[in-house]
């Protein structure tokens, strides 16, 4: 196959897979896109090299592919989920890891899914990394997936907004979220005034 060929094979493969994803979490319709236009802009504030944000971006589409694997009665659940719906919920990053490992990324696509729960003190999921041990483009998209979650309707919850959004990562700042990749989120919300396509 031709590298150009192989390219736009790859991309049907990647519009497919967040076309599935749009299908099985319908309430959520988008927020894979969200994240990814969001998870980009950072990396592009942070001067992470083409290829880092390209892959990061991909990452960005597919992160909760895991979740193909939640009954939709878990994810559409208004309330608190109990222990075990909880751990289903919570083992979508390694569902997600175990269907794109194989696909042949030239970035570590697998490996940003399977991260992107991780947080800086080890509070996070599923292996409860700790600060370098979590890869810069997986801590890169747990800020952007908190922001798009927060500032995002969903049919069963009103969003908090974008001032509650920033007030999360900045007051968990160094703690759960990279201080770099919050300052560049901060610079983009606030000061260039970043919004979706």
């Amino acid at each position: 196959m031709k590298p150009q060929e192989d390219m736009l094979a790859a991309g049907n493969v990647i519009s497919s897979l967040t076309a599935i994803m749009d299908v099985v979490n319908s309430f959520l319709v988008g927020h894979q896109k969200r994240v990814a236009e969001l998870a980009s802009a950072l990396a592009a504030e942070m001067n992470l090299p083409p290829d880092l944000r390209e892959g990061l971006r991909i990452a960005g589409l597919l992160h909760d592919i895991g979740e193909i694997a939640v009954p939709i009665s878990i994810l559409a659940k208004h309330g608190k989920l109990n222990a075990d719906e909880s751990g289903l919920v919570k083992a979508h990053p390694q569902t997600g890891y175990a269907i794109l490992k194989t696909l042949g990324f030239s970035q570590p696509v697998a490996e940003i899914v399977l991260q992107h729960h991780e947080r800086l003190d080890g509070s996070g999921y599923p292996h409860r990394l700790k600060a370098d041990a979590i890869l810069p483009q997986a801590r890169i998209l747990a800020v952007a997936e908190v922001v798009v979650a927060m500032t995002s309707q969903a049919m069963y919850r009103t969003a908090p907004g974008v001032d509650a959004a920033v007030a999360e990562i900045t007051r968990n700042k160094g703690t759960l979220y990279d201080p770099g990749v919050v300052g560049a989120c901060l610079t983009l919300c606030r000061k260039k005034g970043f919004r979706f396509q």
